[in-house]
């Protein structure tokens, strides 16, 4: 059986551009990139990161996403606004994921069908959302074991 593996990126960090485009280029390594999508729309700085950095991040440009395309790069979404969803009612969810699936395409002029859940996590009511806003599949970044599905493919995350 041979092994796959998927590399992606969440939160659309404009550090991605600048030190990763080159490497998976060089190595011809395919990734997909989750964008907040409301980087896209207006200039509020990335107020998700906790604890947060030493120096501000910054988003990547909507002309840094179009190289990255062009250069073969996929995207996806990573939620309108980057909030813990399962803080949210399902229509709350409903209207934050159903945003940034449209915001995207719009931006892409090209279907929008992959969510990554911010912080990875994820409830019933969390999947139920993002299946009617519209995404054939969701990934998450489990804590612990727990029953895979389209609406919960499991990562495992790599950071510093």
């Amino acid at each position: 059986m041979r092994r796959a593996v998927a590399l992606t990126f969440d939160d659309g960090f404009a550090a991605l551009y600048e030190h990763a485009l080159p490497i998976l280029l060089r190595h011809r390594l395919p990734a997909t990139v989750f964008v907040v999508a409301r980087t896209l729309v207006d200039d509020r700085p990335i107020d998700w990161i906790d604890p947060e950095p030493p120096a501000p991040q910054r988003a990547l440009s909507g002309e840094q996403i179009r190289a990255m395309r062009e250069l073969g790069i996929m995207f996806g979404s990573h939620s309108f606004a980057h909030h813990d969803l399962t803080s949210l009612t399902e229509d709350e969810c409903l209207r934050d994921l159903r945003r940034s699936r449209e915001v995207l395409e719009e931006f892409l002029g090209a279907p929008t069908r992959v969510l990554a859940y911010p912080y990875g996590r994820h409830s019933a009511h969390v999947r139920r959302a993002a299946e009617r806003a519209g995404f054939d599949f969701a990934l998450a970044l489990p804590e612990r074991r727990e029953a895979p599905g389209r609406f919960a493919v499991p990562r495992a995350g790599v950071y510093r």
